[in-house]
Parts: structure tokens; C-alpha cells; sequence
């Protein structure tokens, strides 16, 4: 007869990684001294709430977010709560597989002898590894209304779109990003150095050398352990792609949505890389990567909800959505996956013009906003924010400002539309310019990404 997995197996497991019981309440050192993400204090807020929700947070692979879990219980100790309060379990220890949330939940309160009553924090790293886990979780949040939950995810598919079925009124989601390149600037302590601040008005220092990071980041910089390594950085490419990309692909969004033939999404995955920030459509797609446009069409919904890819829609000269949608544009949420799979770029390379498009996007990526691209029959503009009636085209290059005749099409669609807020991005240039009546913020385009991951942290 095969024997099953003891209590007291279980116990001796709960202990070990929960290493505050014993250790007189303090978190391993590894996650204190590692750096704070920018969005730690919005996240710690919702931890502190007293409201009968459980908190999710997701985001792609290797972001941080079982590190800003652990940030958040040294917070907890530091403020008072008892150790023997908070309880920490990760999903994808083989241990736990098939065991219910409340049994673990129960063998809690057996261990230190609490009530229903009392305040606990109780954290679900990987909760995606658990079959129908919303339905577990949300049976919790009813069941125990003085408990903190926390559950946190990275094959997101299942999370957003289950946390939106089953979790109605019960969860509340926060997703985690890429390092922004303001964060990457603050990890690798450089930001003093490079940007200077009056109020909400930055200013670039030495533009060479924040454009040498702007690089650096396009290559490697939206996963903190590779900003903070340097042997992650020496082989970026091999780390980023069996880590991160390899682990989604292959093992995440099969097991989630039994996809059989995981070459089929790979060479999809591969053709969109490839081509990011690039207008597309289903059938050009289709032809590219041999995959039928049905699958192809299933295919985009899990990749972009694993985060690994945002799909942005068209409006027309007028700012108006088409009803059938035949082109799109398809932006990896991370200019580093480009890297990884086809080489590390460089400033004078042909793809730099649509990676510093990716990077700029990939900072609006935490906040919902209406981001479009604009293109009619002889014109295009790159980013068109329909809530902030804002408009930005996108070079990496100067000769815009010096040649009004590459923003006839911007012009056209600031008076069209009465923009009030339009950037055009640059090489190394900063200066506002009247053109045919129309006042252009010129901007770097590193500086531009800089503020925007500023400015979307701040509100």
C-alpha cells in the first residue's frame, strides 16, 4: 500500500517556511535586503485595509512579486503584528499539491491555537498551481472575514480571467509590472546621477549616459534579479528565455488550457517578438507563423493574459474604434524578450525603433488606459490616450525636430482631435517648438520613459 504524506510531514514544512515562528519574527535576510519595488507601498496599503477581500497579485514571471510578498510580512512584523499571525505557503511546493486552502487554513490555527476572530495574514504564493483555486479562495474570504488573504500569481490567464468570474465583490487584483525604467535607474542607483527633479519637471543630466541605460534596460531591465546580477546580465538571453519565456510557454498556459502543441504557440510567440510594435493582422500572422487564424485568435487572449504580450486596437483620423477590428498592433510587455530570443540590440540597429516603442508602452502597462494607435488612409500616430486626450509619436532619432514635415500626420490629428497633451520623442533633444500653430513637447525618449513611470506611480 502507498503511503500518503503525514501531518506531522506537512507541519515540519509549515515551519520551515515560515521561519518568523522561530526566528524571533524576522524574514529571511535575502528578501530584506533586496530593493523595494516602486509599487510596494500602493500594494502594502491594500494589505493593511481591513475590508472582507482577498488580495491578488499578479504579474509575469520573475517581477517580484513573491519577494514584495515577503516585504509585506517584514512590514507586518516590524509594525507589531505576531508572528505567529502571519502564514506563508507557496503552491508549487510538491508537499502541498491536492491539499485544500482550508485544510492548510485549519492546520494553522491548530499550530498556534487561533480563533475565527482573530486579525491573521495569510499569504497563497503561486495560487495558480491549485486546480479551481478562485472557488477555494473565495469559500475562505466568506468563511473567515477577520483573515487577510493574499494569494499571488504569475501564469495570469487563469488568475484575471477566473478573479473576474468567481471572485465577484471577494478579490481585488494588483498587477505587479516590469521593472519601469525609472525603477531600473533607482535599482542599479543611478537615478540621482542621471535625472534631476523640480516638482513634476525632470531634466537629463548627461544624455549619452542615460541613453547607455535606456539600452541596457531595452536589453535586460525589466526583471529586478537581472538588473541586480551580473551573471544574469553576462548571459541575459539564456536566463530571460528558459526562466521566464520557456516556463510560460511550455509548462505555464499548456498545463492552464491543455494546449497540445506547444510548438504551434512558440513559433506564434516567436513571429510576434519579433515583430513588436509592428501593425498586424490575423491573416499575415497566420501566413508567418503557419498557425490557422481560430487558434491564432485563442492563442492571443492566453498570451496576453500571462502577460507576455498587449494587443492595442486602431482608431481612425477622428479617434473613433472600427467596429471590425482586421489590424492591430501587438507589443511584448517587455522590450528584454526581443533580446533574449534574437540578440542583444544596439543604438544604430534597425529594430531600435520599434523596441523604444515597446519600452515607452511597457510603462502604462499597471494603469487600464485607453492606449490606441491612430492610422488613417495618409497618416499614423503611435499612441493615442483617448482618456487623457493625449497623443505621442515615438523616433529615435533628432532629425524630427528639425524636419516639420515628419509630423504633418501628428499635427493633423492634434487639430482634428483638439489634443490638449502631445509628445514627440527624440534621440537627445528637450525643447518645445510651435509648429503650423501647434505647440510640440520635444523629449528623449529615455527621459520620456523615465517620466511616465514617474508619473503613473505617483497617480
Amino acid at each position: 500500500m502507498l503511503k500518503t504524506i503525514s501531518k506531522k510531514e506537512i507541519e515540519k514544512r509549515l515551519f520551515f517556511d515560515n521561519p518568523w515562528w522561530k526566528n524571533n519574527g524576522y524574514i529571511d535576510k535575502c528578501y530584506q535586503d533586496f530593493p523595494k519595488r516602486a509599487y510596494f507601498s500602493s500594494f502594502y496599503k491594500l494589505v493593511q485595509q481591513d475590508i472582507n477581500r482577498a488580495i491578488v497579485l499578479m504579474g509575469p514571471r520573475r517581477v517580484g512579486k513573491t519577494v514584495m510578498a515577503f516585504q509585506a510580512i517584514d512590514a507586518l512584523l516590524t509594525e507589531g503584528i505576531s508572528p505567529y499571525n502571519v502564514l506563508y505557503i507557496s503552491l508549487e511546493t510538491p508537499l502541498y499539491t491536492g491539499m485544500a486552502l482550508e485544510k492548510i487554513v485549519n492546520m494553522f490555527q491548530d499550530i498556534h491555537q487561533h480563533s475565527r476572530q482573530e486579525k491573521l495574514f495569510i499569504i497563497f504564493d503561486e495560487i495558480q498551481y491549485l486546480p479551481k483555486w478562485e472557488i477555494h479562495l473565495k469559500s475562505l474570504v466568506d468563511s473567515y472575514s477577520t483573515y487577510q488573504f493574499i494569494a499571488t500569481g504569475s501564469a495570469a490567464a487563469a488568475l484575471k480571467l477566473k478573479s473576474k468570474e468567481s471572485g465577484a465583490g471577494r478579490f481585488t487584483d494588483f498587477l505587479l509590472p516590469p521593472l519601469t525604467f525609472s525603477e531600473y535607474l533607482a535599482f542599479i542607483k543611478k537615478e540621482d546621477t542621471l535625472i534631476t527633479t523640480d516638482g513634476e519637471i525632470f531634466s537629463v543630466i548627461d544624455i549619452e549616459a542615460l541613453n547607455a541605460e535606456f539600452i541596457n534596460y531595452l536589453n535586460y531591465g525589466g526583471y529586478p534579479e537581472a538588473v541586480l546580477s551580473i551573471t544574469a546580465q553576462k548571459d541575459s538571453a539564456r536566463y530571460i528565455k528558459s526562466d521566464i519565456i520557456d516556463k510560460v510557454l511550455l509548462r505555464d498556459l499548456p498545463s492552464i488550457y491543455g494546449i497540445a502543441d506547444v510548438q504551434e504557440l512558440n513559433a506564434l510567440f516567436t513571429t510576434i517578438a519579433y515583430n513588436t510594435g509592428n501593425e498586424i493582422s490575423l491573416e499575415s500572422l497566420s501566413q508567418s507563423s503557419g498557425v490557422s487564424k481560430s487558434t491564432i485568435k485563442k492563442y492571443l487572449t492566453y498570451l496576453e493574459a500571462a502577460f507576455l504580450i498587449k494587443t492595442v486596437h486602431r482608431v481612425d483620423i477622428n479617434a473613433k474604434t472600427f467596429k471590425r477590428a482586421t489590424r492591430f498592433k501587438v507589443y511584448l510587455t517587455n522590450p528584454s524578450m526581443r533580446a533574449a530570443l534574437f540578440g542583444t540590440i544596439e543604438e544604430g540597429d534597425e529594430a531600435m525603433g520599434s523596441l523604444v516603442e515597446t519600452a515607452i508602452f511597457s510603462q502604462w502597462l499597471h494603469i487600464d488606459n485607453r492606449l490606441h494607435y491612430a492610422r488613417w488612409s495618409d497618416g499614423e500616430v503611435d499612441i493615442v490616450n483617448t482618456l487623457n486626450n493625449e497623443c505621442v509619436e515615438i523616433k529615435w532619432s533628432d532629425l524630427v525636430v528639425k524636419d516639420a514635415r515628419k509630423l504633418k500626420s501628428f499635427i493633423q490629428y492634434i487639430k482634428q482631435n483638439k489634443i490638449l497633451n502631445n509628445t514627440v520623442t527624440t534621440k537627445t533633444i528637450s525643447q518645445e517648438r510651435i509648429i503650423n500653430d501647434t505647440l510640440i513637447e520635444f523629449l528623449p525618449s529615455a527621459l520620456y520613459a523615465y517620466k511616465l513611470g514617474k508619473n503613473i506611480l505617483k497617480h
